[in-house]
């Protein structure tokens, strides 16, 4: 299971009128209800991390491993997406990364990035947006762990059912 994790607007606040705290390693601290918040998706679900904020390319995985870590959230995986070099939209980079991962599908997105809400139904369903100054919350965690568990069902159903039909084949 994956987490498509924005941090600006979902870990952190986006208040344009207040600049964020920053911790030793010269990123914003995490605001700590989203911090349980999300810790209690992870333990949950054992989901790891893809991150599509727009910071992703400033620090390696292992960094961001400490920065979370750092933060108090323990998650097994952390990884990126691409830099984004050409400057595509939120929605691009998330659309291109699931064409070119079609075998993830127990994934959802946590994001405050409204233009996400044009994403195919498919993939909207998968949404879990945040309100960019309030962050992620208890009962958007509980909205993730249910969408991450239907998404586990679903997957596993739909490997059982293609295996059943090579077998018949």
């Amino acid at each position: 299971m994956l987490i498509l994790l924005d941090i600006d607007g979902v870990m952190t606040s986006a208040n344009s009128w207040k600049r964020p705290e920053l911790l030793s390693d010269g990123f914003a601290l995490f605001n700590p209800k989203a911090t349980d918040a999300l810790n209690k998706i992870i333990l949950k679900t054992n989901a790891d991390i893809l991150l599509t904020t727009s910071h992703k390319a400033s620090y390696t995985p292992k960094k961001w491993a400490t920065i979370f870590q750092s933060r108090g959230i323990q998650v097994d995986s952390i990884q990126s997406l691409p830099d984004n070099v050409s400057r595509l939209s939120r929605k691009q980079e998330i659309l291109n990364w699931i064409i070119n991962n079609p075998q993830e599908d127990a994934f959802i997105i946590i994001d405050d990035d409204k233009t996400l809400n044009d994403l195919p139904t498919i993939f909207k369903d998968k949404l879990i947006l945040t309100s960019g100054s309030i962050g992620l919350t208890d009962e958007l965690a509980e909205k993730a762990i249910t969408l991450l568990k239907k998404n586990k069902s679903s997957t596993k159903k739909s490997k059982v059912v293609t295996k059943s039909k090579k077998t018949a084949a």
